[in-house]
């Protein structure tokens, strides 16, 4: 079990564990982001300072908790002025992600199909999150894209996986039609101080 310990993080991970404890996955995915919207706007939890800094070329992800009994990780992720994703998945993982700090604009797409390599999608919904926001994504209405719209100001999100996430199917445009080409990406983890 992977553990980092700051102001709160017992409360944290004790209302992850009553989530996780529920039947069902809409039942977790709705407890745990009325917990994180709670925690986040009761300034209870302080997250490590680390979280708050950026990446160079890209977002940083770091992990905080993992858990052993319940197999789910925690992962604060640091979106400096302009930093996103293009669109992928969670390789049929849960989650909830809720923004700390900063403002992120989240694109949810539906997959159309895919023929002959190429994949198909169409966006559903869009929204701007601020703080103290949370949603969730559960499968297969996984397919999304995030991104800090600021010119100047970072954003930090906290994502709870059902799962440890080291890898996402991403998907990049190609020619026109809202076609996109699928790879495999792994993902590492920034470190954590």
């Amino acid at each position: 079990m992977l553990t980092l310990e700051f102001p709160g993080y017992r409360k944290l991970i004790d209302a992850i564990d009553t989530a996780v404890s529920k039947p069902t996955t809409p039942e977790i995915t709705d407890s745990l982001r009325n917990s994180l919207c709670r925690l986040i706007r009761g300034n209870e939890v302080k997250l490590p300072d680390c979280v708050f800094e950026t990446a160079e070329g890209r977002y940083a992800r770091r992990e905080l908790y993992r858990s052993d009994e319940h197999g789910y990780c925690v992962v604060a992720m640091t979106w400096g002025p302009g930093q996103g994703t293009p669109i992928h998945d969670h390789c049929g993982m849960w989650c909830v992600e809720g923004v700390w700090s900063g403002a992120l604009e989240v694109v949810q797409y539906e997959r159309l199909g895919e023929v002959d390599g190429e994949w198909r999608f169409q966006p559903v919904g869009s929204i701007q999150a601020g703080p103290g926001s949370a949603g969730s994504l559960i499968p297969p209405h996984e397919y999304h894209t995030i991104r800090n719209p600021s010119d100047d100001a970072v954003a930090v999100s906290l994502h709870i996986y059902s799962g440890q996430m080291t890898h996402c199917a991403i998907f990049k445009p190609v020619g026109e039609n809202h076609c996109y080409e699928r790879s495999d990406r792994q993902l590492g983890l920034d470190p954590v101080h």
